[in-house]
């Protein structure tokens, strides 16, 4: 029996309830399920989906987080395409960012894209901006990172929620609010660096299947950044990530040197937005390669 066009096909809104077809869509891309990902892109966005025609779960899927005003977002990120192993390559991940761009109307779009994905979204109008290179492995480095004095790490307080709110949309140059509230619930870790009262940056590190992940991570600069990890990998006893925008060379540098190698890079693209607003040299990482 031939499969129908996307076209004939409804797209529809996922919930949480989707979760099990999503992480099981996942396991069926050789991705991990990752349900803890899923759920906060699910709850801080909303996510797509088009049920498969032989009912067996989803035919394919995405999420989308949006920034800024409610009103009228600033962007759109666009994360976690996957199309059912049985249904690839017969157009259906082009059709379904086509039914993206459409809902999205005159909203920009962002996303992460590898390798091979950077043709299609090509074809589709993204262009590429920047990169991220995913370091990852088990942390070798000392204990704790010489700081310069002044220079403190502390677990994140309730009270910190605000301020780290303000930096975050400083560095990021939009309003993130749905994403950065759910972190405190979301991490294993919250960490924020301070001197001389001020708020300098934070971290968090979140459990993923198979290693823990580092993000995001907003530094005022390289020596924080890499007192921040290191803060975030003591206790970890399993492989960490982080995904590091590539023009941080010292960091990757010296992640390289602490057993967390380069193993893959990321195209960041972007559709109707020249580049991310905000603050780079401070955006040394994203919370997720499937949000922002």
């Amino acid at each position: 029996m031939s499969t129908p066009a996307l076209s004939a096909l409804p797209v529809r809104p996922l919930t949480l309830r989707d979760l099990p077809a999503c992480t099981s869509l996942a396991y069926d891309r050789g991705w991990s399920p990752d349900e803890h990902k899923w759920r906060l892109l699910l709850a801080a966005g909303h996510g797509v989906g088009v049920d498969a025609p032989d009912g067996g779960g989803l035919l394919g899927a995405c999420t989308l987080i949006d920034f800024g005003p409610h009103e009228a977002p600033a962007f759109t990120a666009i994360g976690m395409v996957l199309i059912a192993d049985r249904y690839a390559r017969q157009g259906f991940g082009r059709r379904l960012l086509e039914h993206v761009i459409r809902y999205s109307g005159s909203v920009p779009l962002t996303l992460y894209a590898s390798a091979g994905a950077v043709p299609l979204y090509r074809k589709l109008g993204f262009s590429s901006v920047g990169q991220a290179a995913k370091a990852t492995g088990r942390f070798t480095g000392p204990a704790s990172s010489p700081a310069r004095p002044g220079l403190s790490l502390s677990p994140a307080r309730a009270g910190d929620l605000p301020r780290i709110l303000r930096l975050d949309a400083e560095v990021f140059g939009t309003d993130r609010t749905p994403l950065i509230t759910r972190l405190p619930a979301f991490a294993d870790r919250l960490l924020v660096a301070e001197e001389g009262g001020e708020l300098t940056g934070f971290a968090a590190r979140w459990p993923s299947t198979g290693s823990e992940v580092v993000g995001p991570l907003v530094a005022r600069d390289g020596d924080t950044a890499r007192a921040l990890i290191t803060a975030l990998a003591v206790g970890s006893h399993r492989p960490l990530r982080v995904d590091v925008d590539v023009r941080h060379t010292a960091l990757l540098d010296w992640l390289g040197g602490s057993g967390m190698p380069v193993t893959e890079v990321s195209d960041l693209m972007t559709r109707d937005l020249p580049a991310l607003p905000g603050d780079w040299t401070r955006r040394f990482a994203p919370l997720t390669v499937a949000a922002a």
